[in-house]
């Protein structure tokens, strides 16, 4: 069976590699649209700067819009604690950074413990 060819919104990667930021905005959804029509805060920029240099950029920046031209590249995202890398591809365009790495632990529950439930009060804790 052959892969799928990318597309979004219709455009192929290198129409979208090709089109100006402005064109772009057009494409995306509205809350990623407003945050890059208000314009690149610094730290977007720095990142912008360093991606063009690098295949490999560490960030903070959670709310940074993933655009055509960082398809390929690996970007290390801080979840509060450590940095954790993220390969970016085609299908993560038009998303933010911080949608894939996650911030919290995920639950793991085990055996209930002595007093959550009315039969395990009159258990011995030996």
């Amino acid at each position: 069976m052959a892969k799928k060819e990318f597309a979004y919104y219709g455009k192929t990667l290198d129409e979208l590699q090709n089109m100006s930021i402005k064109e772009f905005t057009a494409l995306i959804p509205a809350r990623q649209r407003r945050s890059i029509e208000r314009g690149f805060t610094d730290t977007q920029k720095k990142i912008m700067k360093k991606l063009e240099k690098k295949d490999q950029v560490k960030t903070h920046c959670r709310t940074m819009v993933i655009l055509p031209n960082m398809v390929g590249k690996t970007i290390l995202v801080y979840n509060g604690k450590s940095y954790n890398a993220v390969r970016v591809m085609e299908e993560m365009i038009g998303h933010v950074l911080g949608e894939f790495v996650l911030t919290r632990k995920r639950v793991s529950h085990s055996a209930p413990g002595v007093g959550a439930t009315r039969s395990s009060a009159s258990i011995s804790v030996r």
